[in-house]
């Protein structure tokens, strides 16, 4: 009964809208009320965490640690396994990909359990040590709400995926606190078209997530650090190298995760394949404890010089006390927590890849730091290295160095380290780029030819259907047809080009009346010369089966206005012109980019 009254307001509220005003009025409107329900949906997810960290924590304090880390990540994935087997019946696996699926292939729709599954999922993996981070299904989450929201107010195709992403800016200014990094998340990783009547709802949703955010939880910053470490011109050659470092990093992160993933779908059993990789899972994190959970806690350690707890509860605490040994922890550490990462995922595990490539960061930061203080004789904070660090893998991973720049700066209140980050950034984007083209969220979607964000010509000429454009007005003759039918043939035509076939409608030629004006009108001929003798070979086809780009291609090459079109059989199709292929071309991209 309530659930009836809830959505009779809401149908009167989207009657009122559409009566007092235009499209672009609502968008306006609902941009602010998806700013407030994603934002909701962020202080969600984090509260169903500290929920689930507390209910662990608390038989942590009746048993040994070490034994814990054997139970609760199998629980954890297990649970987050039937939850989305048995109640979700869905694949909740990469937040952000499954939103640029969304975009790519449905218009920006978005099912309608995507509003809370991911939050339960994620909190349930995360809760119980899932070495992953919350932030890719929090995005998730507020782009389904931004997706439903426009679905309901009967919004098209354009609209539904502004709201989406509107969705996606509020829930990442959220979790973050860092409204200008998620405007910039949205151009850079979803590639939504900028332009003015995207950036004011965006920057209405972003405003509205951030300030939901400070009321909930307050100002404090995710990051804390000494802002007095000051930038120095010294340490540029040594941002160089970490950004070199962190980019190599990334590319040995990327590849790794899909290599893991490939093997654990070698075991065909889902829960076979959830024991296995949970149980491998626990013996990184009995290696590693700071593999445990999203790893932040560990992140402001080391950013404020506390590296007492990194080794705590492992059994090789006592080893990575001994001088200089610490280094070969960091270095672990950062190299192995892709393991730990997409064990996690491709277990079963709901989470995303925020979380881990920060903490991957700030580790090959921390270790890059703490080499240049064993050999450099000047100041090298800790702390600047380790954010700079965070912003170099989060470029190479995700390929979005901007909102790497961004998020860090206001994650730590730190603008001051601006020109560190851009430094480090830009060589992470350099050394990961000839290696990587695409970053972890578009691989999949470029493997199979859906990736409509990031090129959108590509993607135009793939999703083309030249087909409706085909002419098969251009008449056909016999091969075996003389002068005189040819002739008959011209008088009834309206054309130039006239296309031979044999009896079984094969294509053998074309005949193009200019270059037989003086034969035409030779009647002692006429029954003598056959069209065989005057038809060309155009050295050039299009098939039937062809895609739009090879059809392009086959222009470009030929120099051809008109171009035949047969079957593999060589069965006559039709023809179509250069001209009408380009603009139908232009139209599907206009269609695509029309505000």
């Amino acid at each position: 009964m309530r659930y009836h009254k809830l959505l009779y307001r809401f149908v009167r509220f989207r009657k009122f809208l559409e009566k007092h005003f235009n499209s672009r009025g609502i968008i306006l409107i609902l941009s602010g009320l998806i700013g407030i329900l994603g934002a909701t949906a962020a202080v969600v997810i984090k509260n169903l965490l500290h929920l689930t960290s507390i209910a662990v924590s608390k038989i942590f304090a009746y048993s040994s640690i070490k034994y814990l880390y054997l139970i609760f990540p199998p629980i954890g994935i297990l649970l987050t396994l039937l939850f989305v087997k048995k109640i979700v019946k869905d694949d909740l696996s990469h937040g952000v990909s499954i939103v640029l699926k969304s975009i790519c292939k449905s218009d920006g729709k978005l099912r309608f359990h995507n509003v809370y599954s991911s939050m339960v999922a994620s909190s349930i993996t995360v809760g119980f040590g899932g070495s992953v981070g919350l932030e890719a299904p929090i995005v998730l989450t507020g782009s389904a709400i931004g997706s439903n929201v426009g679905r309901f107010f009967r919004m098209n195709s354009k609209h539904t995926t502004l709201l989406l992403a509107c969705g996606s800016c509020a829930a990442m200014a959220a979790i973050f606190k860092a409204p200008i990094a998620a405007l910039v998340f949205t151009f850079e990783v979803l590639m939504l078209d900028l332009t003015g009547s995207a950036i004011l709802p965006l920057l209405i949703s972003a405003i509205t997530g951030t300030v939901m955010s400070l009321l909930f939880w307050g100002k404090t910053v995710m990051f804390t650090f000494d802002p007095t470490q000051t930038f120095l011109m010294g340490n540029i050659p040594l941002y160089i190298i970490l950004g070199l470092l962190t980019g190599l990093v990334s590319v040995f992160f990327l590849r790794t995760s899909r290599w893991i993933d490939r093997q654990m779908k070698r075991v065909n059993n889902i829960y076979a394949r959830a024991v296995i990789g949970s149980l491998m899972l626990c013996g990184f994190i009995c290696l590693f404890p700071t593999f445990f959970g999203e790893g932040y806690d560990s992140v402001n350690a080391i950013i404020n010089g506390d590296f007492t707890h990194l080794f705590a509860n492992s059994p090789l605490s006592e080893f990575f006390q001994r001088p200089h040994a610490l280094l070969l922890g960091v270095l672990g550490i950062f190299m192995l927590k892709v393991f730990a990462t997409t064990l996690t995922t491709s277990s079963g595990g709901v989470g995303g890849v925020f979380a881990p490539s920060l903490f991957i960061g700030a580790f090959v930061g921390l270790f890059v730091a703490l080499m240049a203080q064993q050999f450099l004789p000047w100041d090298v904070p800790t702390a600047n290295f380790v954010l700079a660090g965070m912003a170099g893998v989060m470029t190479g991973i995700m390929q979005a160095p901007l909102t790497a720049i961004f998020l860090i700066a206001e994650l730590s209140g730190g603008y001051t380290l601006l020109i560190p980050l851009m430094i480090t950034a830009t060589c992470s984007y350099i050394s990961v780029y000839p290696f990587e083209k695409y970053s972890i969220y578009t691989y999949h979607l470029a493997e199979k030819d859906n990736l409509k964000t990031h090129n959108k010509n590509k993607y135009a000429l793939r999703k083309l259907q030249w087909g409706k454009i085909i002419d098969t007005n251009i008449l056909t003759i016999p091969i075996h047809s003389t002068l005189r039918a040819y002739t008959d043939l011209i008088a009834r035509s309206k054309r130039n080009l006239f296309v031979v076939t044999d009896d079984s409608n094969h294509f053998e030629g074309l005949l193009v009346m200019d270059d037989h004006r003086p034969t035409i009108f030779d009647q002692s001929q006429y029954d003598t010369l056959l069209v065989e003798d005057l038809m060309i070979d155009p050295g050039e086809f299009i098939y039937d089966d062809d895609t739009a780009a090879e059809v392009l291609e086959k222009f470009n090459r030929t120099g051809n206005f008109n171009m035949p079109i047969i079957t593999k059989d060589r069965e006559y199709v039709g023809f179509v012109s250069k001209a009408r292929f380009l603009a139908e071309y232009q139209s599907f991209i206009a269609a695509d980019s029309e505000d």
